[in-house]
């Protein structure tokens, strides 16, 4: 039988967090509060000892075992936070502890989890292989698993955070907002919330990449997606839980899914109220009220953000600076054609005025028409966007407005200058695992049947590679060519009719 509210609430009030977690300080954003005329408020789960809220509930899970399930040790399935969790609370127990990883986590959290003194077993290129092995071991071993998300003690773990939010603020609270990936953290909260101030709404917050929960809210339960993004990898999974999904489906009151460069910039809000850095992840309560605000205006209380956890890789905060501009709406990436005659380009800077150029890619491919990609500083967001591409239409440029275009934004920007005209060319994005030796490994899949006559790869620091591939294709072999890369498994997306790709790269016409 299914534990009902007044019990979770008692587990919640019983649960045993403090031999390992602190309670985390609820602190005024000012800055970004003062910005949007609302009052923001930071749960700060960054500032556990493992720097996310994870330690929670599995250490409330570890505490609930039996000495003979101590005796035989615990194992689970983690990318990073969970796993570290798990390691410290069985420590502190004494409990030995096995954690399976994806081969291609990043060598920071692997060492992280060691340093805990947990055997760490690399399996699978996905937290699903990995979970499904480590489903494997604890049967084969005797090992009890520690579910990261869908089991009653660890939701009650993450519960402790609504009550300390609730006796640290006793003003009105509007809402508090989570970020929701199995949805373990975000059933704790609105259980305990929802016992006691039935009217405050709790939001569920999701990766655009990742919208396991709103899938499974149309479908009637969960439901096992296709892929997920990689980006913000707290939140990456496939499928919620059982337990979960039970309670999110009762007592969210919304959810709200955010992009990628809404969450970089989000990331710079925390940072700049702050000074600490969020992981993705960490990040997503935050841009989910900034979407909320926009899309709703003001609420009269307090909204309060969940930031879950500060686990990043140093390498990926490059990209994290060079999409936030894009996600706050601070910049906008056009593709302009000019005329290719002297005094062009004073022209073209005269009609954009004095806003500051933040990127200008350009290099002659025609003799009657110069394309440039260029950035330009926005102070005052999508509308200012959308008249300054009016006002350079009216003033006779053809303008693409790539502030949305993923491969214009991964790619495209820096390759400007590539035309050439090549037979049969079609045009791919794909990603892969990122491990050493997998960009050989993607070149050796794709194989020598095709002449690839465009590469571009840059490393970002997350755990995908991403490839824009250009690829002689014959009409007649298109269709065989699409089953060779249905085999490889790699996700991948035909981007022959982008206009970035038209602009900048495909043979110019006529």
């Amino acid at each position: 039988m299914k534990p009902g509210p007044s019990d979770y609430l008692q587990e919640i009030l019983r649960a045993r967090v403090y031999d390992v977690a602190i309670e985390t300080p609820l602190d005024e954003a000012a800055r970004l509060s003062a910005r949007l005329d609302q009052r923001v408020l930071l749960k700060r789960e960054d500032l556990q000892p493992v720097f996310s809220f994870k330690l929670r509930g599995a250490h409330n899970k570890l505490s609930r075992l039996s000495a003979a399930e101590c005796a035989r040790g615990v194992i689970c399935s983690s990318a990073g936070n969970h796993a570290q969790g798990v390691a410290l609370s069985a420590r502190r127990f004494g409990v030995k502890a096995v954690v399976v990883m994806p081969a291609l986590t990043s060598e920071i959290k692997v060492q992280a989890v060691r340093a805990l003194d947990a055997e760490v077993i690399l399996h699978g290129n996905s937290y699903d292989d990995a979970y499904a092995h480590a489903c494997l071991l604890a049967e084969r071993d005797g090992l009890c698993f520690v579910h990261p998300f869908d089991d009653p003690s660890v939701i009650a773990g993450q519960g402790t955070i609504a009550m300390e939010i609730l006796r640290q603020h006793h003003e009105p609270i509007d809402a508090v907002f989570v970020p929701v990936g199995g949805g373990g953290l975000a059933s704790g909260i609105a259980l305990y919330v929802k016992a006691l101030y039935p009217q405050v709404k709790i939001i569920g917050v999701e990766a655009e990449e990742s919208p396991s929960m709103q899938e499974a809210f149309a479908a009637g339960g969960p439901v096992m997606l296709e892929r997920v993004g990689s980006f913000a990898d707290g939140v990456a999974v496939r499928r919620v839980g059982e337990e979960t999904y039970r309670i999110c489906r009762e007592l969210l009151d919304g959810l709200v899914s955010v992009s990628n460069d809404e969450t970089c910039a989000a990331i710079q809000d925390i940072f700049e109220d702050t000074r600490s850095i969020m992981e993705p992840a960490g990040a997503l309560a935050v841009a989910g009220i900034k979407r909320h605000v926009a899309t709703h205006g003001r609420s009269p209380g307090a909204l309060v953000a969940i930031n879950s956890g500060a686990n990043l890789n140093f390498d990926r905060l490059r990209h994290v600076a060079e999409r936030a501009a894009i996600g706050e709406q601070r910049e906008a990436l056009l593709a302009v054609e000019i005329p290719e005659t002297p005094g062009s380009f004073l022209a073209f800077c005269q009609a954009i005025g004095s806003r500051s150029v933040t990127e200008f890619n350009y290099r002659y491919g025609h003799h009657a028409r110069a394309r440039i990609f260029v950035g330009l500083e926005l102070r005052g967001g999508a509308a200012e966007r959308g008249q300054l591409v009016g006002r350079l239409e009216a003033a006779g440029y053809g303008v693409c407005d790539m502030s949305d275009d993923e491969m214009a934004k991964l790619h495209i920007r820096h390759m400007v200058g590539g035309l050439a005209a090549i037979a049969d060319e079609r045009l791919y994005r794909f990603e892969f695992p990122e491990r050493p030796g997998a960009l050989l490994d993607f070149l050796e899949a794709i194989g020598t049947r095709w002449n690839i006559s465009l590469f571009h790869y840059r490393n970002h620091g997350s755990d995908s590679g991403r490839v824009l591939a250009g690829v002689q294709i014959p009409a007649d072999g298109l269709q065989d060519f699409h089953q060779h890369l249905a085999r490889l498994g790699y996700p991948w997306w035909d981007e022959s009719a982008n206009p970035a790709y038209r602009m900048f790269l495909a043979p110019p016409a006529g």
